[in-house]
């Protein structure tokens, strides 16, 4: 096996279509280019009391139009009449409780069958994405789910409360709909927010200093001022995907010479993988999907699936114009602007990151993401399936026939039982042609990435999404610590999981 450095892995997981490393500077001069483009914008911030280590909160839901400069209005389901929806800040040992309000309208397919096909777009519920939390009852329990109110006119709520444990990983986590069957449809009109966890690393002195940045991107597809449902298989293939910053496309935002701002990077969307690259600027990663290095690592570019989160330190270099870019070169996700007096800032040596490490696994497990073209009648026609361990049987094997149970999505179907405190080694096999492109993602633990392709890499790193490379593979070690239940792994390629993509975890003492 061949070891693969921390760039390496990086930069060879895959890519959105087409993606490469964006050119330098930009022409337009700094100040025409500040007065062109809207300022950078945060979405609103709610804290939990430093008084009685709890946020307790509201998030409403209901159609909401938007005017969005650039792209116009736009009709969709939105958290609290934003997109993004408001910035959740906690603390370890504090408690998040939630109010959610459905003020969707009733559903029209009220009478739904088969679980694999995307239905109930206005039924919801609440991930807490990345979090080391319960699964189970009203914390972080994606079985759950939340309908809209039976009389018309009226809304329905319903509460979610998630401790937070005292020894919980500072960083950036986000929180969105994952009802099966319409988390793809939401997610892509917006329904997403920020969730992030202070801690040790914020108290670094170089860190400290830094200015704060959330860079939340939300993917939208919009066609004729709304957000289409997911009613066939095909209904997002013309149309191109809106690529929003903290709810604003391309938005504006200045630093200084020599400055470092701590950002804060969340791939809110449901379809698109980015690669995200700042040329002309130097950049250290701190992160990966909440878990902090244990020292800054400089990078040239980051690969970012669906659900992924980094955060980075980003120092102003030669005053001018740059682009960060994503799903493609001419993908701006954002401008920044180096203008202003030169600064002197420094980057810290060491950081109170979680060590890359694990003893040697005692079990090991073998997932395959494998889609089937044109093998149903109907709206969709394709098949997502997870094979391997734990697959999901066929429920009627006569004949030699397998139907649309078989390595599909099951709630009462227990795939894989994993047991508190062993270490586990996983691979997850991409075994996909058409639909290559299979993030990997498990609810309730981080895992230890270890090798792409069976390449090692020469420093581990935490993950709970991580891109698995077409006709290739991952391989992971795994300790599930602290919470029992059934949780979930899925394809997070939403569109994938929502068709049967998924898997149920038990975890078990």
């Amino acid at each position: 096996m061949t070891a693969l450095s921390r760039r390496g892995v990086l930069k060879s997981l895959p890519l959105a279509a087409g993606a490469v490393v964006a050119a330098g500077a930009a022409s337009p001069p700094a100040a025409a280019r500040q007065a062109a483009d809207p300022p950078f914008p945060e979405p609103e911030t709610r804290s939990s009391s430093p008084d009685t280590g709890r946020l307790t909160t509201r998030l409403t839901v209901r159609f909401t139009d938007l005017d969005v400069p650039g792209v116009g209005r736009v009709s969709t389901r939105t958290y609290e009449g934003t997109v993004p929806g408001p910035t959740l800040r906690v603390h370890p040992g504090d408690s998040l409780d939630i109010t959610q309000v459905n003020a969707l309208p009733a559903n029209g397919d009220a009478a739904h069958e088969e679980m694999n096909l995307p239905h109930h777009f206005n039924s919801f519920n609440l991930h807490t994405h990345g979090m080391h939390v319960d699964p189970t009852g009203e914390a972080d329990n994606v079985f759950r789910v939340f309908e809209p109110a039976a009389v018309r006119g009226t809304a329905a709520g319903y509460r979610t409360r998630v401790d937070v444990p005292v020894n919980h990983p500072a960083g950036t986590y986000w929180y969105h709909p994952h009802h099966h069957g319409s988390t793809a449809t939401q997610v892509l009109g917006g329904m997403a927010g920020v969730l992030v966890v202070e801690g040790d690393v914020d108290e670094v002195p170089e860190i400290a200093a830094a200015r704060e940045v959330v860079v939340c991107v939300s993917e939208l597809k919009v066609s004729g001022g709304r957000v289409p449902d997911l009613t066939s298989h095909g209904v997002y293939d013309g149309i191109a995907s809106t690529f929003l910053v903290n709810g604003v496309k391309n938005p504006v935002l200045t630093i200084a010479p020599g400055e470092i701002q701590r950002w804060r990077i969340v791939n809110a969307g449901a379809l698109t993988a980015h690669f995200l690259s700042l040329a002309g600027q130097e950049m250290h990663q701190i992160a990966c999907d909440g878990v902090t290095f244990m020292e800054p690592v400089a990078t040239t570019g980051l690969t970012l699936p669906m659900g992924g989160r980094v955060d980075v330190l980003v120092k102003g270099g030669r005053p001018g114009t740059y682009q960060l870019t994503g799903g493609g070169p001419s993908q701006h996700l954002l401008t920044l602007v180096v203008t202003g007096a030169a600064r002197s800032m420094a980057l810290p040596a060491a950081l109170p990151g979680r060590p890359p490490e694990l003893p040697e696994p005692t079990r090991r497990r073998t997932l395959t993401f494998r889609s089937y073209e044109n093998v149903f009648s109907g709206a969709f026609p394709n098949a997502y399936r997870i094979l391997g361990d734990g697959e999901t049987p066929p429920a009627d094997a006569r004949g030699g026939r397998q139907d649309t149970a078989w390595g599909r999505y099951s709630p009462d179907h227990v795939n894989q039982r994993v047991r508190l405190g062993e270490v586990e080694e996983w691979t997850v096999v991409n075994d996909s042609h058409a639909h290559s492109h299979h993030p990997f993602h498990l609810h309730t633990n981080h895992f230890l990435l270890t090798a792409v392709d069976n390449r090692r890499l020469a420093t581990p790193i935490w993950h709970d999404t991580v891109a698995v490379p077409p006709k290739g593979s991952v391989t992971f070690r795994l300790r599930a610590e602290d919470f029992t239940g059934r949780s979930m792994l899925h394809c997070h390629q939403l569109q994938h999981g929502d068709e049967g993509m998924m898997q149920v975890v038990e975890y078990v003492n």
